[in-house]
């Protein structure tokens, strides 16, 4: 018979053994690089609304907000009774042949909540698979005619091989679609260069409103500039807002904060899984919809595509996740927040100037630049490993994990850095937080940083260096 661990042996691990469960069987560096943080050497027992519980007892606050995942919370009552009352009842899970009412209720809601004809839903498991998906309907809409996608020199779009490649990051070293040309994020002129460059052969252009990787945006001008373009070119807009959806940043979607604005295509995951469900969505207009897919030829060929097609729980979830965002009035959840977190954390950034840059954000999403360093990190830089020590940003990633391990060993309060563009620290509590839980965060955020960040790094370095990145 095989060793199987079963589920109440899970529940009996200590930390070492999962520890060598990972080393052993899913990836030893990952073990080192959560550990150099001061994460991970803990396990959680429960978690509820904006906190873990871990076994130990410690209750910590969690401000990653699931880096955008969790807008509800972790296990927010009403989204566990309807995923509970789903399973008692046996309702049926997965079928492509039988009509869900769950998944048509579901296109149902997205269409009275999104603007103008933006109403025909697809519903893949992933983000990545949502742009994706998007991208294959701007293909089709010109019959595969024209070859060419821009998309943004900063843009986040997934690790997929083809949202891979429409992600600006120089690392993805994979083969992807091709055609793809960037622009410069914000940069009107770029956009029509990129266009004039490639005269008639655009079919898309993919775009976050609200890159949550650097914590920048598009203003209204850029963004009724290049909608006005792809109308002018017949080119499909797609607006990707899978970390900002649903209430985030003070508005039910970015893009909705300026009227009339409307992408031909919209990407929304995450949170619309309510914590809890991994679904996503592309939304699509009318008219792009139908010239791509609306024939008896190709009326399946995007619908019933994926094997969990009908996905009853993932559905049932998500409208129990959108009611709630609509009903408590997530956007202005997200507008508070931000009236805690604009001013308090403008105010470090004055009152610590050596150590803090730029600070910005919108909602309830808030990126802070940790600058400067000691001089301790030019030694560290020449004894790190050689990989580590060609990483452009090594400096900047080191002192800004110093400052979240210092919250989060100090303060039971749990923060993380972007992977992308300049790293800035983020504040992206979930939109059931306690406005005064985030005055706390800030206010310890404050407490880390008058304690200078010779202390904070020589302290981090001392703990582990060598298997960080």
């Amino acid at each position: 018979m095989p060793n199987l661990v079963s589920l109440s042996d899970c529940d009996r691990l200590t930390v070492r053994e999962v520890h060598d469960l990972y080393r052993r069987y899913v990836n030893a560096s990952q073990v080192s690089l959560m550990t150099s943080f001061g994460f991970g050497r803990e396990l959680v027992d429960h978690a509820e609304g904006a906190y873990l519980v871990l076994r130990d007892g410690r209750r910590v606050l969690d401000l990653t907000g699931g880096v955008g995942v969790l807008n509800h919370g972790h296990n927010h009552p009403r989204i566990l009774a309807a995923r509970q009352r789903f399973a008692e009842q046996r309702r049926m899970e997965v079928h492509k042949t039988y009509f869900s009412p769950y998944l048509a209720a579901l296109g149902h809601n997205l269409a009275q909540l999104l603007p103008a004809d933006l109403q025909m839903s697809f519903l893949p498991n992933s983000g990545a698979e949502a742009v994706e998906g998007a991208v294959k309907l701007a293909y089709k809409y010109h019959g595969g005619r024209r070859g060419t996608i821009l998309r943004a020199d900063c843009g986040f779009h997934g690790k997929l091989l083809g949202s891979g490649g429409l992600t600006g990051q120089p690392s993805f070293d994979f083969p992807t679609i091709p055609g793809i040309v960037p622009f410069t994020y914000g940069n009107l002129d770029s956009v029509r260069e990129a266009i004039a460059a490639h005269p008639g052969d655009v079919y898309a252009l993919v775009v976050e409103p609200f890159s949550a990787s650097t914590v920048t945006w598009c203003d209204e001008d850029f963004l009724r500039g290049i909608r006005e373009l792809c109308d002018r070119h017949d080119i499909v807009l797609i607006f990707d807002e899978i970390y900002t959806g649903w209430g985030k940043t003070g508005s039910l979607f970015y893009f909705m904060r300026y009227p009339g604005l409307v992408p031909d295509v919209l990407t929304t995951s995450k949170s619309f899984g309510g914590g809890k469900s991994s679904i996503s969505a592309f939304v699509a207009r009318e008219k792009v919809f139908r010239k791509a897919y609306d024939n008896l030829t190709d009326a399946l060929l995007q619908s019933t595509s994926t094997t969990y097609y009908g996905m009853g729980e993932e559905c049932v979830t998500a409208l129990e996740a959108i009611n709630i965002v609509v009903e408590d009035d997530y956007p202005a959840r997200a507008r508070e927040l931000e009236r805690v977190l604009e001013p308090a954390l403008k105010r470090l950034a004055k009152e610590f100037p050596d150590a803090v840059g730029r600070v910005a954000g919108a909602g309830a999403l808030w990126g802070v630049q940790i600058d400067g360093g000691p001089k301790i990190l030019d030694l560290v830089a020449r004894l790190a490993p050689s990989g580590m020590a060609r990483d452009p940003r090594f400096k900047a990633k080191l002192v800004t994990c110093a400052v979240i391990q210092a919250l989060y060993r100090d303060h039971d309060i749990f923060t993380y850095y972007t992977l992308n563009g300049r790293n800035p620290l983020i504040l992206g509590p979930s939109l059931v937080t306690d406005p005064a839980d985030v005055q706390r965060a800030t206010d310890a955020l404050g407490e880390v940083l008058d304690q200078g960040l010779n202390k904070l790094v020589t302290r981090f370095v001392a703990q582990k260096v060598g298997s960080l990145w």
